[in-house]
Formats: C-alpha cells, sequence, structure tokens
C-alpha cells in the first residue's frame, strides 16, 4: 500500500479521456500507472513529489478553495522534441519536467510545467511564470 502512494494517487491512476479542447489537439488521452504517464500512446517516467494543499490547487487549477481539494505532483521528462496530436509540443522548445493533478467528481485537471525548480503554486508566482505549459482536462 505504501509504493501505491509513492507514485499516483490511487484516484489518478487508470485511463482518462480527453474532454477539454487542448486535451483533444495536443494529448489525446491519458493514462497515468505506477511510475508513468502515457500521452498519445507513448509513456513516459514519473514519480510522484508530494500532494498539493487546496491552496495551490486553488492557484493552480483556479479551483473552489473552500471545497477542500488536495491535489498532486509529479516529476517527468517529457523531451521537447516530443511531438503529439497535429504536431504540438507540450511546452514548446522546452522539456516537460512538472505534472501537476487535480481530480473533482470523474474529471482530472492536468497542467504542464516546464523548469528546473519545482513550480510555486501561488497566485502571484503562476501570473509571472513563465514554465506553465498548459491546463488540460480529461474525463472517464
Amino acid at each position: 500500500m505504501l509504493a501505491a502512494t509513492l507514485c499516483c494517487g490511487a484516484q489518478d491512476k487508470g485511463f482518462w479521456r480527453a474532454a477539454s479542447t487542448n486535451a483533444t489537439a495536443i494529448t489525446g488521452d491519458i493514462a497515468f500507472a505506477d511510475n508513468s504517464i502515457t500521452l498519445n500512446m507513448s509513456g513516459y517516467p514519473m514519480t510522484q513529489i508530494r500532494k498539493l494543499t487546496p491552496t495551490e490547487v486553488a492557484a493552480v487549477f483556479d479551483a473552489d478553495l473552500n471545497e477542500g481539494r488536495n491535489g498532486s505532483l509529479y516529476r517527468t521528462n517529457i523531451p521537447a522534441r516530443e511531438r503529439f496530436r497535429h504536431h504540438n509540443t507540450l511546452c514548446g522548445t522546452e522539456d516537460t519536467l512538472w505534472v501537476a493533478t487535480y481530480i473533482t467528481g470523474r474529471t482530472i485537471s492536468v497542467a504542464f510545467f516546464s523548469g528546473l525548480d519545482e513550480p510555486r503554486f501561488t497566485f502571484d508566482a503562476l501570473m509571472k511564470s513563465q514554465d506553465k505549459c498548459g491546463i488540460f482536462t480529461y474525463a472517464r
């Protein structure tokens, strides 16, 4: 059981269908498994770093702070050279190194970040960030 908490939260695991315009146009469907994330049928390594607090979730995903929802932060390495649907990339010319997730009901929101340092999840820091690549929504 401890091993499961070190990677993906139990709720993150599994297959998710692209639900937002960004997800449909760029990544297609997504899947989370132990130690990996799959985008457009290609797998990449992933390790859970920590849980996100409700305040951090609200800052990243514009979620209602009063819901008290937690999210997760993962470390990954999706090279900038990787092309997804319609030859799109996740972070332009930068490698994608961070993934943040937030689940509500049967929907997961996923934010991708570049940058070597762990993203700072405050409203102010995210407004100024050059490392936030995009937010995508998926459903079950």
